[in-house]
């Protein structure tokens, strides 16, 4: 259940305080823009089954490879697409987080 709340946490709570703190006069545009970012888990209809409690993500799905982050880690560095690369670098860090819990 902990996994779980954080996990969660990470992607909904995580962005939200991170678009109160530092984009404040749009938060709520930014915060909905991060959450947006939870799109790239329609990676998940690629693979047989859809949801494997047990498998991690990181470099399986297509999404969720160290070349797509690296795309992601790019976006950060243009101001018009740096709170898409803020939610996607979060998604890919909360994911990373639950691949070493299962594996620890």
């Amino acid at each position: 259940m902990t996994q779980f709340i954080v996990h969660y946490s990470l992607h909904f709570l995580a962005p939200g305080l991170l678009a109160y703190v530092f984009f404040r006069d749009q938060w709520i545009k930014a915060w909905l823009l991060m959450v947006l970012t939870m799109l790239i888990d329609l990676d998940h209809l690629f693979a047989t089954p859809i949801f494997d409690p047990n498998r991690c993500s990181i470099s399986f799905h297509p999404l969720h490879t160290y070349w797509a982050l690296a795309v992601y880690v790019l976006l950060l560095f243009f101001k018009k697409t740096r709170i898409i690369g803020i939610g996607l670098v979060l998604h890919i860090v909360a994911d990373a987080i639950d691949c070493m819990w299962m594996n620890g």
